[in-house]
């Protein structure tokens, strides 16, 4: 598992970079409203691929947000794509304002990492599910339950990074991967699991539980 930078996400670097030169170049240039701008640009920048450190619960049997945002789906579906079984589908919509490090909501050893190309309509529709660029991580639990969490690219999103491989053996709480610039996470979770949310409940990846697997 390669380890993110903290408490700025390393990706993000060259953005903050870029930003920050282009305000000091267009100060020097004396070109003060765009400057200006372009210095909001890099404090946004920045805000944006902040990565705060989480504290997840004590409790072995919760499960925890893996993504800032707002639940937008909970279902119960047959899921051909990561698990092959009957499961609760969870979907949590980041907007631009939200951390968007996600992290790992269930301890457990990968074992597959699937990476889809896709299109790329606005993540807070089911399209995105069906069709988007995506990136599944399915665990296994030591208990031998599957589980998975699938990155999904949006509409302003075009960059999927996840750092997980298959073999890991992942904690709770622990940074996974991002999205740049708002996107998706679902989940699909065993059906034994009992969920703790409702949906339109905002969220907190590493810190708010989802629920709990008996």
């Amino acid at each position: 598992m390669k380890k993110p930078s903290v408490p700025v996400a390393k990706e993000g670097v060259p953005f903050i970079l870029f930003a920050a030169l282009l305000s000091l170049v267009l100060a020097i240039l004396q070109y003060s409203v765009l400057s200006f701008t372009a210095l909001l640009l890099t404090a946004f920048v920045l805000y944006f691929f902040r990565d705060p450190e989480r504290i997840p619960c004590d409790d072995d049997d919760a499960l925890v947000s893996p993504a800032d945002g707002k639940v937008i789906l909970i279902e119960k579906v047959f899921d051909e794509r990561y698990v092959k079984e009957h499961v609760y589908k969870i979907g949590i919509f980041m907007n631009i304002f939200n951390v968007h490090v996600n992290r790992v909501p269930f301890p457990g050893k990968v074992r597959k990492v699937i990476y889809t190309p896709g299109t790329f309509y606005s993540a807070n529709t089911e399209k995105s599910t069906l069709g988007n660029e995506s990136c599944g991580v399915v665990i296994e639990t030591a208990s031998g339950r599957k589980m998975a969490f699938v990155q999904i690219a949006g509409l302003v999103a075009r960059r999927i990074v996840c750092w997980a491989v298959r073999g890991d053996q992942l904690k709770k709480g622990q940074r996974f991967g991002l999205i740049r610039f708002g996107s998706r996470v679902d989940l699909y979770l065993p059906l034994q699991t009992q969920l703790e949310i409702t949906k339109g409940q905002k969220v907190r990846a590493g810190e708010t539980i989802l629920g709990y697997l008996s």
